[in-house]
C-alpha cells in the first residue's frame, strides 16, 4: 500500500514544496497536485519534479475538457521525462459548474470523451502516427472541417515510458466501470470501506471483465484525512467542511455527483439536509449536519490501534494507495503521522 497526499498550498506553493522533501524522507511515496480552478497543476508538478528525487508525482486531477487529448499526452510525457519516470496522469471529468462556469466549455459526453482521450494518449506515447476517428475527437482534422492540410504526425521525442500510468477520478457506476476497464488506477471520493462493495462492486466487476491483463491490478486511490494519537478526536471535525462542500455545494440541486454518492451510501436524509443548508448559505450548519459515522468511516483519525483497524478495512476493500490529508496542527506532527502510517502499512 502506497502512502500519498494531495499538495495543500493554501499557505503558499513554494513553502508547501519546501516541506515535501521532509515528507519524502518520512516515507511519502507520491504527491498529487490538484488543479480545480486555481493555478494550473502542470507548472507546479514540474517545479516539484526538480525539487525531489524519489517522490512520485501525479496530477490530481486534470479535467478532460480544456486540453486536447494530444496536448494532454504531450504534457504527461514531458512531466514523465523531467521526473525520470515518476509521473502519473490523473484525469477526470470535473463537473458542469467548473467546466461551463470557469472554462466556458459544454459539459458533454464525459465517458465517451475519457475513453477516447486514454486511447489517444497511449498512441502518442507509443510514438505512433496519431490517427483517431472518434465521435468526439478526429485526428487529423478531416477535410471540410479545416484547411485540409492536416497530416498524421508522431511525437518527436521518445518518452521515458510508452505507458504512463493513468488514474481516473470516478464515482458514477459507468465511469467506475470505465476506470476498471481502461486505466491503471481509480480514484473515488469519500471512500467508505464497509459500503464500497455495495456501491461500486458491480461496476468494478463489469469493467474488470473487459480489462486488458497488461494493465495489471487496478490501483485504488482513496483520500482519508489522517491524524494518529490518543488526543486527536477533535480533529475529526476538521474533515466536516470538505464533506459539506462536496455533498452540499459542489453542484446544483438534482445534479450533484457527491450528494448522489452520499445517498448511495445510505445517507439520503442527511445529504438532503446538508445540501439545503449549504445552498442557502448556512455552511457551518451544513458542516455540523455531516453524520459522525460517515466522517469516521472515511477517515484515519484516532489512536494507533484504531487507525490500524481502519487500515485493515481499507486494505480489505481493495485500497492500494492512501492519498491522506494530514490534519495535525504542526508540520512536525504531520510528518510524524506519515512516518507512523508508513510503518503500519509496510
Amino acid at each position: 500500500m502506497r502512502i500519498g497526499m494531495p499538495l495543500s498550498y493554501s499557505g503558499g506553493f513554494k513553502e508547501a514544496v519546501a516541506e515535501l522533501c521532509d515528507y519524502e524522507k518520512a516515507g511519502l511515496d507520491i504527491v498529487f497536485v490538484p488543479e480545480a480552478y486555481s493555478f494550473d497543476a502542470i507548472s507546479q508538478l514540474g517545479f516539484i519534479a526538480a525539487r525531489t528525487e524519489r517522490l512520485e508525482i501525479a496530477s490530481g486531477i486534470l479535467q478532460i475538457y480544456t486540453r486536447t487529448p494530444t496536448l494532454t499526452a504531450m504534457t504527461a510525457a514531458g512531466l514523465d521525462h523531467v521526473s525520470d519516470g515518476r509521473f502519473t496522469l490523473g484525469i477526470g471529468a470535473s463537473g458542469p459548474q467548473v467546466i461551463e462556469g470557469f472554462h466556458g466549455q459544454p459539459y458533454t459526453a464525459p465517458l465517451a470523451r475519457t475513453r477516447e482521450i486514454v486511447e489517444i494518449c497511449r498512441s502518442v506515447w507509443r510514438r505512433e502516427k496519431v490517427v483517431h476517428e472518434g465521435r468526439h475527437y478526429r485526428i487529423p482534422l478531416p477535410p471540410g472541417e479545416g484547411t485540409g492540410l492536416g497530416r498524421p504526425l508522431k511525437l518527436i521525442n521518445r518518452p521515458v515510458r510508452e505507458r504512463i500510468p493513468i488514474v481516473l477520478a470516478a464515482i458514477g457506476p459507468r465511469n467506475v466501470a470505465l476506470a476498471a476497464e481502461t486505466t491503471e488506477g481509480w480514484m473515488p471520493m469519500f471512500f467508505h470501506p464497509e459500503r464500497a462493495g455495495d456501491v461500486w462492486g458491480p461496476a468494478l466487476a463489469e469493467g474488470s471483465a473487459r480489462r486488458d491483463a497488461a494493465l495489471g491490478t487496478l490501483d485504488v486511490v482513496v483520500s482519508p484525512p489522517l491524524a494518529i494519537g490518543e488526543d486527536v478526536d477533535a480533529l475529526i471535525d476538521l474533515a466536516r467542511p470538505q464533506l459539506a462542500l462536496y455533498i452540499g455545494g459542489m453542484g446544483a440541486r438534482g445534479r450533484n455527483f457527491y450528494n448522489d454518492l452520499a445517498c448511495r451510501y445510505g445517507y439520503e436524509s442527511a445529504a438532503a439536509t446538508i445540501q439545503e443548508l449549504y445552498l442557502s448559505g448556512h455552511k457551518e450548519e451544513a458542516a455540523a449536519a455531516v453524520p459522525a459515522d460517515l466522517l469516521r468511516a472515511t477517515s484515519l483519525i484516532g489512536p494507533a490501534s484504531y487507525v490500524a483497524e481502519r487500515l485493515a478495512a481499507f486494505r480489505a476493500a481493495g485500497v492500494t494507495t492512501l492519498q491522506v490529508r494530514p490534519l495535525a496542527p504542526t508540520t512536525a506532527q504531520r510528518l510524524t503521522d506519515i512516518e507512523r502510517l508508513k510503518a503500519m502499512v509496510s
